[in-house]
C-alpha cells in the first residue's frame, strides 16, 4: 500500500497510456472496415476521390465548374441572388477557404449550399452522434484543470523533481494517443480534409507547378511543401490507407510542440507546477483538439509559427522573428495581422539598423520560399493576385463567427450592406485601424515583459470581432498567446481570459462542425450564437481594461 500511495501519479499515467494505446492499436488494425468513418466504404466521396492518386482529369473537373454552377442556381432559386451571379459565372461559396474551382463538377455535389449530405454521402450523419461526447469532454475538461487550479493554489501543492519528468513525458504521450484515436474515430471536416488530399497529391506529383493555370490551390505556398512531403508519404502502400490521419500529423506535432515550449518558458518564469499545468491545460485543451484532430485543421501549425516569432520578438532577436512572421504569412493570409508588431518595434527603437534587421531577412525568407514556384510560372507577381483573389473569397460581414457582426445577426451578410452611414467593409476597417492603434499604444507604453503578448492578443481577438470575413477558426492563437501573456506578467486575469477563449473558441468550432456534419453550413441565430458572440465582445472590452492596467502599473514600477 505504501507503494501504491508514494507511486499513485505515476500508476494512474501508466494505466491511462496502456488503455489509450491498446484503443488507438484497435483503431489502427480497423481503420476503414466500419461503417462509423467519414468516408466508409460506401461512401460516394471516397469513391469520388480514388482519382486523387491520378490527376489527369483534374482540368476536366475544374472547367466543369460553370455547370457545378448553373445546376446550383438552378436547385437553389431562393439564395442565388445573394450569393450568385446572375449568369453563375463568379460563385463565391457561403463559407470556406477556397473557390468553386474546389468542388469539381457535379458528381462531388457543392457542400456550400446547406445540404453536405448530399456531397459526402450519408456517412456524415454517423460522426453526429459524437457531439455530445465531446461536449462532456469539453465540461470535464473546465472541471478538472479548475479544480487542479485552486488545489495548487491553495493546498501549494509541490511536486517532486523525480516526478516532473513523469509528468511531462506522460501527459505528452497521452496527449499524443489521445489525438490518434480521435484522429481515425472522425476523419476530419469533409470538404476541407478531401481538398488537403487534393493538393497534397498534386504537389507530390508534382511541386512546382501546383500553381499553374486553372490550380484550386489558394493556400500560400509554406503549408503546400508540408503537403508535399505528406503526399509522398501517403503514396507509400503501408500508408496510403491512413491518409486523412497523415494529414492532420502537422498539426498534431505542433499541439505537442506548443505544449512543450509553454512548459519550457513557463519553467523559467513561475513554478514548476504551474508550467506542468499550463503545458496539460493546452495539450488537452477541447478548442485545440477539435480544430487539429476533429476538423483536420492547419491553426495549430500556424498559432506555433506566430508564436515563436512573438516569443522572439519579445527576446530582442529581431532577425529571426522577423524571418518566422514571414514565414507565418506565407502560410496563411491571417498572419498579416500580427504584422504591425514588428512595426511597432522598429517605432520603439528609432533607427535605420533595426530596420535593416526586419526588412532584409523578411525578404530573402519570402525569395527562398516564393522564388521557386515563380520559375515555374514564369512570372513573380503570382502570389500578389492569390492574396488578392483568397481575400476576395469572403465577402461576408461573418463567416460562421461568433463576434460583434455575429451579435447582430450579419451572418452570410454581404459587407457591401449599409449599417447605419457605412458598409460593414468599412466598419471593419475603421475598427481595424483603432485596434492597431490601441494595440501600439499598448506595445510601446508598456515596460514589463508582457507587452508584446498582449499587444498580439489584442489584434488577434480585436480583429476577430470587429473585421469582416472573419470565420469560426481565426481566434484559434488567442488561447496559447494569453498563456503566455500570463507567463510574463503574473496576472491571474489571463489566465481567466484563456480560459473564456478557450470556451468562445470551442463552442464555435463545435457549432459549426456538427452543424456540417448534419448538412447545414450556416449558423443559426439563436441563443447560442447570441451567448456566446456577446460573451466574446465582453471578453474583448475586458482585455482592453486589463491592458490599459498593465500600462499603467508596468509605468508606476518603473518610476518607482
Amino acid at each position: 500500500m505504501k507503494f501504491i500511495k508514494n507511486n499513485l501519479l505515476k500508476i494512474v499515467i501508466v494505466l491511462i497510456t496502456i488503455l489509450l494505446g491498446c484503443l488507438c492499436i484497435y483503431a489502427i488494425l480497423n481503420y476503414g472496415n466500419t461503417a462509423s468513418n467519414t468516408f466508409g466504404q460506401n461512401s460516394r466521396f471516397t469513391s469520388s476521390f480514388k482519382r486523387d492518386n491520378n490527376f489527369k482529369n483534374y482540368q476536366d473537373i475544374n472547367n466543369s465548374k460553370n455547370q457545378a454552377n448553373a445546376e446550383y442556381q438552378k436547385n437553389q432559386p431562393n439564395i442565388a441572388d445573394s450569393r450568385t451571379q446572375p449568369n453563375g459565372e463568379n460563385f463565391k461559396p457561403p463559407r470556406g477557404e477556397f473557390n468553386t474551382s474546389h468542388t469539381g463538377n457535379n458528381q462531388y455535389g457543392n457542400p456550400r449550399n446547406g445540404n453536405m449530405n448530399s456531397a459526402y454521402g450519408n456517412n456524415n450523419n454517423l460522426n453526429s452522434k459524437y457531439s455530445p461526447v465531446f461536449i462532456a469532454y469539453c465540461i470535464l475538461f473546465f472541471i478538472l484543470f479548475v479544480s487542479a487550479y485552486l488545489i495548487l493554489v491553495r493546498k501549494k501543492v509541490k511536486f517532486k523533481n523525480s516526478d516532473v519528468c513523469t509528468l511531462i513525458s506522460g501527459t505528452i504521450v497521452i496527449g499524443i494517443l489521445l489525438r490518434i484515436y480521435f484522429g481515425l474515430l472522425i476523419d476530419g471536416q469533409p470538404f476541407d480534409i478531401n481538398l488537403y488530399k487534393r493538393w497534397a497529391t498534386l504537389a507530390a506529383n508534382n511541386l512546382l507547378t501546383v500553381y499553374g493555370n486553372g490550380s484550386s490551390i489558394d493556400y500560400p505556398p509554406v503549408y503546400i511543401y508540408i503537403l508535399s512531403i505528406i503526399g509522398k508519404l501517403a503514396s507509400m502502400p503501408v500508408l496510403s490507407k491512413y491518409y486523412y490521419l497523415l494529414l492532420k500529423i502537422p498539426s498534431i506535432i505542433a499541439d505537442i510542440l506548443s505544449a512543450y515550449f509553454i512548459y519550457k518558458t513557463a519553467n523559467k518564469r513561475i513554478s514548476k507546477e504551474l508550467a506542468i499545468l499550463l503545458s496539460t491545460f493546452y495539450i488537452f485543451n477541447p478548442a485545440v483538439l477539435i480544430n487539429s484532430t476533429l476538423w483536420g485543421q492547419t491553426d495549430s501549425l500556424f498559432a506555433f509559427i506566430v508564436i515563436l516569432s512573438v516569443f522572439l520578438l519579445s527576446e530582442n532577436r529581431l532577425i529571426f522573428s522577423s524571418i518566422l512572421f514571414t514565414v507565418a504569412v506565407l502560410m496563411k493570409p491571417q498572419g498579416i495581422i500580427l504584422l504591425p508588431l514588428l512595426l511597432f518595434e522598429l517605432i520603439r527603437r528609432k533607427n535605420l539598423k533595426s530596420i535593416l534587421y526586419c526588412v532584409l531577412p523578411a525578404l530573402i525568407t519570402a525569395l527562398i520560399i516564393i522564388l521557386p514556384f515563380s520559375i515555374s510560372n514564369g512570372n513573380v507577381i503570382w502570389i500578389f493576385n492569390l492574396y488578392k483573389n483568397t481575400i476576395g473569397e469572403y465577402p461576408y460581414a461573418s463567416d460562421n463567427a461568433f463576434n460583434f457582426f455575429g451579435l447582430i445577426g450579419a451572418n452570410m451578410t454581404k459587407d457591401t450592406t449599409t449599417m447605419f452611414i457605412f458598409s460593414y467593409h468599412t466598419w471593419g476597417m475603421f475598427f481595424i485601424v483603432l485596434i492597431t492603434l490601441f494595440s501600439g499604444f499598448v506595445y510601446i507604453k508598456a515596460k514589463n515583459g508582457s507587452y508584446v503578448y498582449i499587444a498580439a492578443l489584442i489584434q488577434v481577438v480585436g480583429v476577430f470581432n470587429f473585421s469582416v470575413g472573419m470565420h469560426e477558426r481565426y481566434m484559434f492563437a488567442a488561447v496559447i498567446i494569453s498563456i503566455l501573456a500570463y507567463i510574463y506578467a503574473e496576472d491571474k486575469r489571463l489566465l481567466l481570459l484563456s480560459a473564456l477563449f478557450t470556451l468562445i473558441i470551442y463552442i464555435n468550432t463545435h457549432v459549426v462542425l456538427f452543424n456540417q456534419f448534419n448538412g447545414l453550413n450556416s449558423i443559426l441565430y439563436n441563443a447560442i450564437t447570441i451567448f456566446t458572440s456577446l460573451l466574446n465582445v465582453l471578453t474583448f472590452l475586458y482585455l482592453l481594461k486589463l491592458s490599459v492596467d498593465v500600462v499603467r502599473t508596468s509605468n508606476q514600477l518603473e518610476s518607482i
